[in-house]
């Protein structure tokens, strides 16, 4: 199981760094603003690897093909949450 949720995280965050690239063009540095940290390509890596985890410890998967395609799914997941998280904030900001 430690195998598997190693192998989860690591796909997730790969499929969260190409989610990054895919929707920037290029890979974005973390950099220090004067109001707050902006993460860069951290911030998808960091929530796929995540998602992947969670959905690996949530359903336990039987094989490494299972496990390749969770992860995979997860990571894209995470990337779906960012996508609407920034599509609301930009609503909010419109209504005001």
């Amino acid at each position: 199981m430690f195998v598997d949720i190693i192998f989860s995280i690591v796909i997730g965050g790969m499929v969260g760094i190409v989610g990054h690239v895919r929707k920037h063009g290029k890979i974005i540095m973390p950099r220090k603003t004067k109001r707050f940290i902006y993460l860069g390509f951290l911030e998808e890596l960091l929530l796929g690897a995540v998602a992947a985890l969670i959905l690996t410890v949530y359903t336990a998967p039987n094989s490494l093909v299972e496990n390749i395609l969770f992860s995979v799914i997860a990571g894209i997941g995470g990337d779906s949450v960012l996508t609407i998280i920034k599509l609301l904030n930009q609503t909010e900001k419109n209504n005001e």
